[in-house]
């Protein structure tokens, strides 16, 4: 599995290397709304988390789906626009004034992208702003997932502008609340790391360069083809008229052990990668819960519904749709991962949600939490 990415014919100066304040903050919102996923940052989390405005922490609830189990493109919006630098902007300010330029269908597309994951390589789903059925395929799913997703869907399909000027400002109050500071001390390093990586694929080439950027990342022997080694299949080109030309490396202090490209149809491509890696989590256990794990997670689709649950809850349904198999397939599965201990189940209203359980899964190794998450 993995997803790869076109260059054949790329000139080298289309490669680019330079942080992006909005993706950055899409980091930090996840970071917050998913802590167990960076216990490295547990300082930071837990800090910024207790000085949040009460006001803002239920704002930021409205529309977490769009950074807590997913990452919308909405925050790599510079990736989006036709005809534009194809590289983000310097300043969250000039990132958001981008942000205002993709238009109402590929925000709403890129705002919902939970919905779509099964059509992503496909060209996506017909668009629920004017597709009765799209609509109703867009509002269930926001349904499985809550109450604050669903009424925050509708808002978004039935005023599109509005929820465009609440987002934009919503970010704008992060900016003032934590972000402004968050972002100063951490850009110089990642504007250093740019300018180093930069400089390495003048002088050694692509190879080296992304040996640096991660050992998830290779390339043919032919600078063709670019391999991200991910838990899912996709595929991209950054040589498309369309579009525009170009391929951009976005460093993050927020991201590991999540390694996210972004290959959406009518997209340029976009490689956030984390800079630094912390030390593994590993715990003993008992032989016997041990043996009984690794089987459980010995097969190949329980290992990507496991890429689904370790990101936020899905009921069976969902993870039907997405993995291109059946209810009564998915609840087999989940019954052999809840018998290993690996997985909580709760009630959502009327649905069933499951979560992978990070802890358990963390005293297996952080191999294993990395691959699912990368």
């Amino acid at each position: 599995m993995s997803v790869t990415i076109d260059i054949a014919g790329l000139p080298a100066e289309r490669i680019t290397f330079a942080p992006s304040p909005l993706a950055e903050l899409c980091m930090a919102l996840h970071a917050l709304s998913q802590p167990t996923h960076h216990p490295a940052l547990t300082s930071w989390t837990t800090a910024t988390a207790a000085s949040l405005d009460p006001c803002l922490a239920d704002r930021l609830l409205e529309g977490e789906f769009m950074w807590r189990s997913s990452f919308s493109d909405i925050f790599m919006a510079f990736a989006g626009i036709t005809g534009g630098t194809g590289v983000p902007a310097g300043t969250l300010a000039e990132e958001l004034d981008v942000l205002d330029r993709l238009d109402d269908e590929q925000f709403v597309l890129a705002a919902l992208e939970h919905c779509w994951l099964a059509l992503y390589n496909e060209g996506g789903g017909p668009s629920p702003l004017t597709n009765p059925a799209a609509r109703a395929k867009a509002l269930e799913v926001a349904a499985a997932r809550g109450p604050h997703q669903l009424e925050f869907s509708v808002r978004l399909l039935d005023d599109t502008a509005g929820v465009r000027v609440w987002m934009r400002r919503l970010l704008e109050d992060c900016d003032e609340a934590f972000f402004a500071e968050t972002w100063k001390r951490v850009e110089p390093g990642q504007s250093a790391d740019a300018r180093h990586k930069t400089e390495l694929l003048r002088r050694k080439g692509l190879p080296a360069a992304l040996r640096e950027v991660s050992a998830a990342l290779s390339v043919d022997e032919g600078l063709t083809t670019i391999t991200v080694d991910k838990m899912l299949h996709g595929t991209t080109t950054a040589t498309d008229p369309r579009i525009g030309s170009g391929l951009v490396f976005v460093p993050t202090n927020f991201g590991w052990p999540h390694l996210l490209v972004v290959h959406a149809p009518g997209w340029r491509p976009v490689v956030h990668y984390p800079l630094g890696t912390p030390e593994p989590v590993s715990a003993p256990g008992s032989v016997e819960l041990l043996q009984r794990r690794m089987e459980a997670l010995a097969h190949p689709m329980r290992m990507l519904l496991c890429r689904s649950l370790a990101r936020a809850p899905y009921t069976t349904s969902e993870l039907a749709a997405v993995n291109g198999i059946t209810a009564p397939e998915v609840s087999r599965h989940l019954a052999v991962l809840k018998k290993a201990g690996l997985m909580h189940t709760r009630r959502q209203g009327r649905y069933a949600q499951h979560q992978l359980d990070l802890g358990a899964v963390a005293r297996i190794g952080s191999d294993f939490i990395e691959g699912i998450l990368r």
